[in-house]
């Protein structure tokens, strides 16, 4: 034997010997009782089972060993130095060679059984890492599903890196893993030029060599994958390169999926702007024509109309004009809320002034309706930008004259709720389904109820934008006996002027 055997090779060979011993044992046993050619079976069982136990070299080391034991131990000329005598060659011959047969019989059985072992290992580690990766929806998780399988069926630690982070840093890697300079210079050749390569050790101890495998898309290497502790090989060969084929495999169906979600995105983008420009052009369209229409009439039968409806046409006419500067003022309003560009004038205010400058311009409209006002005495004052906000409130009580009957009461209250001033404008609306309490603060969105109310889904948009320009929330809930509670939330306290 040489001396280059590993100590488990060594190991093998000394069982080996151990067992032509142990049949030599009990052919003794059993000679006294059996015939010569019967304990050539001791021997037979023990070539089969070194086959079995050992492998195919120890098994031919126990027939080689067996044979010679049973011309030593139980021919007639044993005891002696004088073997294979004419009458026993034949014995020897069949013994040496059908152990041999049986030895590389039981051998190949052991070998394929031990393969179809591996390939099951191999095929369940796989079937695994294809569930999990099917699992995934992002390319963290997808990562973290390879390192978690690769740990448990290679014994290493695994690290992944991504070509969209230059190699400069693992995409994910097993804990605790480092990588040195050298290392990482390594992976990036491996990348850049699609070659395997192994970065070796700082120490003497080859199990903390780093293997580097590339990960090809088509052509184009897209990462590397590497193991430190077990580096690929024969055995563990197949099962890499499945691992690698799979990762690269749900890389591609993610970016695909990612490339349809956005696809999806710039369609719903483009039909929802189509559907603005259409809404935005129907709504300045109305007023125009209506506008337009009533200023042709008088220019063309101005001698012709009775006073009356000269008076219907200019009032017509104005109420348009007014309807259509309204509008454009809020697109304005939504573009500066939009670009960040909203200057706030701010200033120490009482909040019953903010309610009178916002009912002010409203009164014809309000007409006989009830106002009911709880305002607490002791309510502090507020840092705000008084045009802003009254803005914002007479938005507010547009919309509950709007969508409330007209003999119905709107209540408007404040109350402290530190840290927050709360000012809040409830209705006896129909309400906002709760589906939709959220969505009433999106920019053209209108919710048709009740019938025949118009509006150009801009108002809540702004008032938002302006309330959280002031550092304050809004928000809108139903009331249980039915309507419509909007509440305004300001901070306490004074804040930097912009």
């Amino acid at each position: 034997m040489s001396s280059s055997l590993k100590p488990s090779q060594l190991t093998n060979y000394l069982k080996a010997l151990a067992l032509v011993g142990a049949a030599t044992v009990t052919g003794k046993l059993f000679h006294p009782y059996t015939s010569q050619p019967s304990l050539i079976m001791f021997y037979l069982l023990a070539v089969v089972v070194a086959a079995l136990k050992l492998g195919l070299r120890p098994a031919i080391l126990t027939a080689f060993a067996g044979m010679l034991a049973f011309n030593y131990f139980f021919t007639p000329s044993r005891f002696s130095a004088t073997f294979f005598d004419e009458e026993d060659l034949p014995t020897f011959l069949g013994l040496l060679t059908v152990s041999l047969v049986i030895s590389k019989l039981v051998a190949t059985a052991q070998q394929r059984a031990d393969d179809l072992f591996e390939r099951e290992a191999e095929t369940a580690c796989l079937y695994r890492l294809n569930r999990d990766l099917a699992a995934a929806f992002d390319q963290q998780a997808l990562y973290a599903a390879v390192i978690r399988n690769a740990e448990a069926s290679i014994a290493a630690q695994v690290a992944v890196f991504d070509t969209a982070d230059q190699i400069t840093a693992p995409a994910a890697a097993s804990s605790g893993m480092v990588f040195t300079e050298t290392e990482l210079l390594t992976i990036y050749w491996s990348c850049k030029n699609g070659q395997r390569s192994i970065s070796p050790a700082d120490s003497h101890d080859q199990s903390e060599s780093l293997a580097c495998l590339p990960m090809f898309q088509a052509s184009y290497c897209i990462g590397v994958l590497a193991l430190r502790g077990s580096l690929p090989g024969s055995n563990s060969q197949r099962l890499v390169e499945g691992i690698i084929a799979q990762t690269t495999s749900a890389l591609h169906r993610i970016e695909l999926a990612h490339q349809a979600e956005q696809a999806q995105i710039i369609s719903t983008r483009a039909n929802f702007e189509r559907a603005l420009l259409n809404s935005i052009s129907h709504d300045l369209r109305t007023p125009l024509a209506s506008i337009t229409g009533s200023l042709s009439t008088l220019r063309e039968q101005q001698d012709r109309l009775p006073d009356a409806s000269r008076r219907e046409l200019l009032d017509s006419a104005c109420s348009e004009a007014t309807r259509l500067n309204k509008f454009v003022g809020n697109l304005l309003d939504m573009t500066r809320i939009e670009a960040g560009a909203i200057p706030l004038n701010l200033e120490p205010c009482d909040l019953q002034e903010l309610i009178g400058c916002a009912l002010t311009p409203l009164e014809q409209r309000i007409g006989t309706r009830p106002i009911t006002f709880i305002l607490p005495e002791e309510l502090p004052l507020v840092t705000i930008d008084l045009v802003l906000m009254t803005q914002v409130l007479m938005n507010l009580l547009d919309n509950a004259l709007k969508y409330s009957p007209q003999e119905s009461d709107i209540r408007i209250s404040a109350y402290l709720a530190p840290p927050w001033v709360v000012l809040e404008i409830a209705d006896r609306g129909p309400g906002i389904p709760e589906q939709d309490l959220q969505r009433v603060f999106n920019k053209f969105y209108r919710i048709p109820i009740p019938e025949g109310a118009g509006g150009t889904g801009l108002g809540l948009s702004i008032c938002k934008g302006f309330v959280e320009a002031h550092g304050g929330k809004i928000e809108a809930k139903n009331r249980t006996d039915g309507g419509l509670r909007m509440l305004i939330r300001l901070p306490l306290g004074e804040r930097d002027h912009d």
